[in-house]
C-alpha cells in the first residue's frame, strides 16, 4: 500500500487523493480505461462516490480492497516482461577479422 504522505524538498508533506478520476483509478489498478470502465458496469469493480454535484470519483481505499481481493492468477506474465535482454557486443579494433573498412567522408559508396 502507498503511504497516505511524502516528503517534499522543502520537508513539507504532499498528501495523495484519496479519491481518484477514472483515468486515474484505472492506471491505479494496472488496467487500461474500457478494462476498468467495464468492471465497474459488470460490478466487479467498485462504483464511483458522488464527491460533489458533478463530480464522481473512485476511493483509494476501496480500490486496494478490490485488488487484494482479486484471485491469485494462474498465469504466467508473458516472457517479455521484466527480464533483461542480452546486450549485442560489437566487435573490437583488435578482432581477428579486423575493423571494419570506412570510407572517407563524400567519397562515392560502393555498389
Amino acid at each position: 500500500m502507498i503511504s497516505e504522505h511524502r516528503q517534499t524538498a522543502a520537508n513539507e508533506p504532499t498528501f495523495f487523493p484519496a479519491a481518484l478520476r477514472r483515468a486515474q483509478a484505472a492506471a491505479y489498478c494496472g488496467l487500461s480505461e474500457s478494462t476498468f470502465s467495464r468492471a465497474v458496469q459488470r460490478g466487479d469493480a467498485p462504483k464511483p462516490r458522488q464527491l460533489f454535484e458533478r463530480r464522481a470519483g473512485w476511493l483509494r481505499a476501496e480500490l486496494d480492497t478490490w485488488l487484494a481481493s482479486r484471485p491469485v492468477s494462474e498465469l504466467l506474465p508473458p516472457p517479455n516482461t521484466g527480464a533483461k535482454k542480452p546486450r549485442r557486443v560489437k566487435a573490437a579494433a583488435n578482432d581477428p577479422a579486423g575493423p571494419l573498412p570506412q570510407s572517407a567522408p563524400g567519397a562515392p559508396r560502393a555498389a
